[in-house]
């Protein structure tokens, strides 16, 4: 794929960045949530995963304020079909156990989740 050529489906990944984790949590935290919501748009949604897959697997990784802002995008993707986890961490170092840390969206078409993911902010 060039430059010029266009990814038709995309994962989001969005975490908190209100909880200051190190970057090897942080890097951790965003690799559980885009293996999870893989797995899961894979039981559900079988194509959008495998056109994924063909399609370089592209990845976005975003930012919010807060848990309300993390809730409210699975609210969204939920309402939309799109696949998504929520992450908590398992509390064994940084965090408090049950912490939700971030989601993951997708894969999913990228007209879909940019309804609800364009805006974001990079991380």
């Amino acid at each position: 794929m060039n430059s010029t050529e266009k990814y038709m489906y995309k994962q989001v990944i969005v975490v908190r960045r209100d909880l200051n984790m190190s970057k090897g949590k942080l890097a951790a935290q965003v690799a559980h949530a885009s293996v999870s919501s893989f797995y899961k748009t894979y039981i559900e949604k079988k194509e959008w995963a495998l056109e994924w897959l063909r399609n370089k697997q592209p990845k976005i990784i975003c930012k919010v304020d807060g848990l309300k802002d993390i809730h409210k995008l699975g609210e969204s993707a939920d309402h939309l079909g799109i696949p998504n986890v929520v992450i908590e961490d398992a509390g064994l170092t940084q965090l408090a156990p049950g912490t939700v840390t971030c989601i993951g969206i997708g894969p999913a078409p990228v007209e879909f989740i940019d309804k609800i993911t364009g805006k974001l902010p990079l991380l």
